[in-house]
């Protein structure tokens, strides 16, 4: 009887089943088929933090600046960058020195120090220029050994504090993963954006709002605080007193080409006369008196005859190559070759190319030896090898030894931060608007003679394409250094360079109650 009625029920189910197809709907799975998987589906899990944002460490330490001992306080630490909900989305690695035996912190100026590249973190400057400590070298900037530091006799501490401030992928700074895109820190615009916005935390957290504000930036680093003056005024409401601009860039101010081509004369001129490859009449004379005789050949008769092309008359074409040979060390030859307009690539490789040395680009009292003394440009930057063979070690022992900020991240001299959005660049006029904007904010020039890479006759440029009408030229003011890119190696220049800042922030200061008004 079971076997009956089992055998009904199951012809049942297949009737039923059969009736369904039948009719147009989906067939049931037979009660011996499998379950279908269950498809899930998972979100990917964002990648882990790779900095923790917000941390940092407290020491103290005394200096010696002009005779007077003076205790302050480092804090080495993490601050966030954040994203337009509040959200992080990278720590910024910053060293900032406060003098603590100053108790009204309202008066007392604040100083934020970007060093450039774009990918450079603020190494240089912190331990070579401003800060309260210098790294082991001898008097004209070449490493020595053993590798350390010491107190720095010529910090500005003294007069202001500082902060040294390292960008995104730069020292230990970081994005909180590898998932937050690179177009939020590196462009021209975007670095202008991000740093405005974690200089106003900064600020904030470190209560200086009252305190008068001063940027410092070098090479790169010029583009940068340029920019971040303006981007402070008009996004954060942060009005500067001075901005400090140490072997400027270019600054988005336009150069044609006869105007490009003829600018680097100068720095030829003084390079030359470091390595005596001028005529004797020129070499006699002191560097500051011989520059300005070549300074108004390039303006008033160089860029005209570089402009005219192949149509300058083959007599003034020769004379003017002559006076370039006079002025540059090479020969009269070599410039016709050219036509007037020698790379500065090839002037590394030809100045001293028959004692088969080249020259640095940053810094060109530097020498190098290439594998061949032919070719048209030097086969590394000789001063360049010798600045990461003294800071790196340093700056590595004194974050983690003397500061106590203990991580496992390697400190990046130079960051992957490429490619870099170069757009947009106006930083020139950015300062120049900012200037316009608030008559508190002054500005101060440094230059190396001897800086191939960001020469200091272009910066002198700068300044005049910046104050055309001449409204400006009270608050903008030059100071030239017989050194190069990072003229502060040179003791002499470091004590001069600095004392220079410290004159400049006294003069920028305005007297209590003096309106900001023209």
């Amino acid at each position: 009887m079971r076997k009956i009625l089992l055998s009904a029920f199951l012809l049942s189910v297949v009737a039923a089943s059969f009736a369904q197809q039948r009719q147009g709907g989906p067939p049931r799975p037979s009660a011996a088929a499998p379950a279908p998987p269950v498809v899930k589906e998972e979100k990917q899990a964002p990648s882990k933090p790779l900095i923790d944002p917000d941390a940092s460490v407290v020491t103290n330490h005394e200096v010696t600046i002009k005779g007077q001992r003076i205790p302050y306080k480092a804090t080495a630490g993490t601050l966030p960058v954040w994203d337009e909900e509040g959200k992080p989305i990278a720590g910024l690695f910053y060293t900032y020195y406060e003098r603590t035996d100053i108790k009204d912190k309202a008066p007392r100026p604040l100083v934020i120090s970007f060093n450039g590249g774009p990918g450079s973190a603020s190494v240089w400057m912190h331990i070579a220029y401003t800060g309260p400590v210098l790294l082991n070298i001898d008097d004209e900037g070449y490493p020595v050994q053993p590798y350390g530091i010491k107190e720095n006799p010529y910090s500005i501490l003294d007069v202001a504090d500082i902060v040294y401030v390292d960008p995104v992928n730069t020292g230990f700074s970081r994005p909180m993963n590898k998932d937050i895109p690179g177009s939020k820190f590196f462009g021209v615009r975007a670095d202008i954006k991000y740093l405005a916005d974690w200089i106003g935390t900064f600020v904030t957290r470190q209560n200086r709002w009252a305190s008068p504000k001063y940027l410092i930036g070098e090479s790169y680093g010029t583009t940068r605080v340029s920019g971040l003056a303006l981007e402070l005024q008009n996004a954060q409401w942060m009005y500067l007193n001075g901005v400090v601009l140490v072997s400027p860039t270019e600054l988005g101010i336009e150069r044609s080409g006869p105007v490009e081509a003829a600018l680097h004369l100068p720095y030829f001129a003084a390079t030359a006369w470091y390595h005596k490859a001028l005529p004797a009449e020129l070499q006699q004379k002191d560097l500051t008196a011989m520059l300005p005789e070549v300074e108004d050949f390039t303006v008033n008769e160089l860029i005209p005859a570089i402009a005219k092309g192949g149509y300058l008359p083959e007599a003034k074409r020769k004379e003017i190559a002559g006076k370039m040979a006079r002025y540059s060390g090479l020969s009269e030859k070599v410039i016709l070759q050219h036509n007037l307009d020698v790379p500065t690539n090839f002037f590394w490789k030809e100045l001293l190319r028959d004692k088969g040395y080249t020259v640095g680009r940053l810094d060109s009292r530097y020498k190098g030896i290439d594998r061949q003394d032919a070719g048209d440009g030097p086969d590394f930057n000789a001063e360049l090898t010798s600045w990461l063979h003294s800071f790196t070690p340093p700056i590595n022992m004194y974050l983690r030894n003397d500061l106590n900020y203990k991580t496992d991240l390697r400190y990046n001299m130079f960051g992957p931060v490429h490619p870099w959005d170069r757009s947009g660049d106006q930083t020139g006029e950015n300062l120049r608007q900012a200037m316009a904007q608030n008559p508190y904010l002054h500005v101060l020039v440094q230059s190396g003679y001897y800086d191939g890479a960001c020469d200091y006759f272009n910066a002198k440029y700068d300044m005049w394409q910046m104050d055309p009408g001449g409204k400006l030229k009270g608050r903008l003011s030059w100071e030239g250094y017989r050194s190069g890119h990072m003229m502060y190696l040179r003791k002499e220049d470091l004590a001069a360079s600095n004392e220079h800042i410290r004159e400049f922030i006294r003069k920028s200061l305005p007297k209590p109650g003096e309106p900001a008004k023209y």
